[in-house]
């Protein structure tokens, strides 16, 4: 039987609502790992082989692969936003917490490539994981980022969500392409937001 006809005799099967269980948890990390490896048409037989369950326990927790693809991307984004304060409790110095969260940023951004594909033809639900992923991770960042100026190492002058949004325009393509170094051109970024000195002065917008 096929991925397809597996998928299909589970279909009616109940979403799955709240944070994931533990088994969940187990199935969600294996996923994530296939994904980043061979994207998200990976066939669920290779995901249940390295969770070490059959495939019809993969399709009982997720009767779709768009719902596999949506909780596995939002169990990334919450191991992301889990890091901040424990990289702040075990970092030497705020600094150093922001540059190793904005690390684990950037593997999340280049490894969640084919996203928008599997949620084709469903922009609502599409825009409510976007609306999700900035709820969550912009307080991270703008916590990691006041912390930073607290601690007077740097003037960090860049609000987070800005932040995030340059984060993610350096990372487009990175995943298609093996010389990009993302991670370098962040951190350089990183420096300029973290620059001491007066304030960037911008331009005043035309209006239209």
């Amino acid at each position: 039987m096929t991925d397809a006809q597996i998928e299909q005799s589970h279909g009616e099967q109940p979403k799955q609502v709240g944070r994931p269980r533990r088994s969940q948890q187990a199935l969600l990390d294996a996923a994530a790992a296939v994904f980043v490896n061979s994207g998200v048409d990976a066939p669920v037989r290779e995901i249940a082989a390295r969770a070490g369950v059959g495939v019809g326990t993969i399709y009982r927790h997720f009767p779709t692969r768009p719902e596999l693809v949506v909780a596995v991307y939002r169990h990334q984004v919450e191991a992301c936003a889990d890091a901040g304060q424990r990289l702040l409790a075990e970092s030497a110095t705020p600094e150093l917490a922001l540059r190793s969260w904005v690390s684990l940023f950037v593997e999340f951004l280049i490894t969640k490539h084919g996203l928008a594909g599997a949620l084709q033809g469903d922009s609502a639900g599409a825009d409510a994981l976007h609306s999700y992923f900035v709820d969550r991770l912009v307080p991270v960042c703008g916590s990691l980022l006041g912390a930073v100026r607290q601690s007077e190492t740097a003037a960090a002058q860049v609000d987070a969500y800005n932040v995030l949004k340059g984060i993610g325009n350096l990372c487009i393509g990175a995943a298609h392409d093996p010389r990009y170094r993302a991670g370098t051109l962040v951190q350089l970024f990183i420096s300029g937001v973290l620059a001491h000195g007066s304030p960037v002065q911008l331009p005043a917008e035309e209006s239209g």
